[in-house]
């Protein structure tokens, strides 16, 4: 099987989607949303899921840069940290563990300075030239 007319096993390709994730998680924990957008297509697909349901769904970098900006006034801290990494044919899934402290006090009785932990993963899925069009986070 191929991606882009090479070989998924090519080092050059997996390399390139390794460093694009790697950019991503780094942009994220910085709260640098427009180094987390730099790799995306314009019109990603953002899907974010919680306990087996779709929570959110955005279509296009500027509804992804919208919902991205709102959400750095949730936390005071928020940090990913990879634990996994798997690479198939068109995506790359990763394992995160995740560490937040809420900046507020959300309706699901979470009190601003609460630590929150949890573990899922993001699974980014790549264009033909590299981009990333869509992002599905679950936890």
């Amino acid at each position: 099987m191929e991606a882009n007319g090479k070989a998924l096993t090519e080092p050059s390709i997996l390399n390139n989607r390794t460093e694009k994730i790697f950019k991503y998680v780094e942009a994220y924990n910085e709260m640098n949303v427009e180094n987390m957008i730099v790799d995306f297509a314009d019109g990603i697909i953002f899907i974010n899921i919680t306990n087996g349901e779709k929570t959110m769904e955005l279509q296009g970098i500027e509804e992804f840069k919208k919902q991205a900006i709102e959400a750095l006034s949730f936390f005071s801290v928020r940090e990913q940290f990879i634990e996994t990494m798997t690479h198939n044919l068109s995506s790359t899934e990763i394992t995160i563990n995740y560490r937040a402290i809420a900046a507020m006090d959300f309706p699901n009785g979470l009190k601003k300075g609460d630590e929150i932990n949890l573990q899922g993963k993001s699974i980014f899925e790549f264009s033909g030239d590299g981009k990333i069009i869509r992002l599905t986070d679950i936890s």
